[in-house]
């Protein structure tokens, strides 16, 4: 299984979290190898992932970035947004040829369960799966195209690499970037869903599980998802019961100060068997995560507030 990170310094200890939550519920799997693209890590740290992983028994391969400027022929606008989070639309060109199928991985997620049942997707004719975000904005999708189609978080993506490299997904994806100026919402993530309309298979709950899921009914967003068929009751509730990945989508994440996330917990677990075990929290969140609370106490019967 060839799994993906992109990252910089400051996320280094997130991402050891998740390869050590990868670790600890895939024992059974035979050959694991985590890809790192590296935008200006430390040499200490870049030496702390590599012998982590071999205590492990697992291979973590880094490959560095540099200017990523050079990939693109248009100027972009990342929207205060790493330029890191670019990284994703050239994958290709950092993993070896003999990669045929890669699973990416947001920094800031973590793995509950085996992956194995994901790995072995079939994937037919799309060229990668990904999760539906239901709660996105209907105007947003409207002018990427996704009238009748879902929109998906990029989060977590199992990539045919093979069938991507055939078809020159990578480009098709940045010329779409281009042709909206190298301007769009949610950077990336827009520019796959805008280029790759009805090509994305649609992935379970479970594998991009965030927020939105607990907070909102199953009634509530199905509603939203309209016309675009969504899961059936019983599929979303099991999803809901044991969810396998983590998403720590939006500004209520485990290592800020205050947080109250329900799989807060999960994070430090597997933060505390890596070399970063005791990170300091993120300070200064103390006072949004109270407001924030209240805010989501008094509009519960009234979810479409938050939207």
């Amino acid at each position: 299984m060839n799994i993906l990170y992109t990252l910089n310094d400051k996320f280094v200890p997130q991402v050891a979290a998740g390869i050590c939550s990868v670790c600890e519920n895939n024992k059974e799997m035979d050959n694991i190898t985590f890809y790192l693209i590296s935008k200006e890590i430390s040499e200490t740290n870049k030496k702390k992932l590599i012998d982590f992983g071999k205590s492990y028994n697992r291979d973590v391969i880094i490959k560095e970035l540099g200017d990523i400027n050079q990939y693109f022929d248009f100027e972009f606008d990342t929207t205060g947004w790493n330029s890191i989070v670019l990284a994703r639309l050239i994958l290709d060109k950092f993993l070896p040829n003999e990669v045929e199928k890669v699973l990416y991985l947001d920094g800031d997620t973590i793995v509950r369960g085996s992956l194995e049942e994901l790995w072995n997707t079939d994937l037919k004719d799309y060229v990668l799966a990904a999760s539906i975000e239901p709660t996105v904005d209907k105007k947003r999708k409207n002018d990427l195209g996704l009238e009748k189609y879902p929109y998906y978080n990029a989060g977590v993506l199992l990539v045919n690499l093979k069938k991507w490299r055939e078809e020159k997904v990578g480009k098709a994806i940045l010329d779409f970037y281009k042709k909206n100026d190298g301007k769009l919402f949610a950077n990336d993530q827009d520019a796959i869903n805008g280029s790759l309309v009805g090509k994305i298979y649609t992935l379970l709950p479970k594998y991009n599980f965030y927020n939105i899921f607990y907070q909102y009914s199953y009634k509530f967003l199905k509603k939203l998802m309209n016309p675009v068929k969504y899961f059936e009751y019983e599929e979303f509730i099991n999803c809901v019961k044991e969810p396998i990945i983590i998403h720590y989508l939006g500004e209520e994440r485990p290592w800020r100060k205050g947080n109250h996330h329900k799989y807060k917990n999960d994070y430090i677990k597997y933060l505390d068997k890596t070399p970063w075990k005791g990170q300091n929290y993120e300070e200064g969140w103390n006072l949004y995560f109270i407001c924030w609370d209240i805010f989501n106490f008094v509009t519960k019967p009234f979810p479409r507030i938050k939207i």
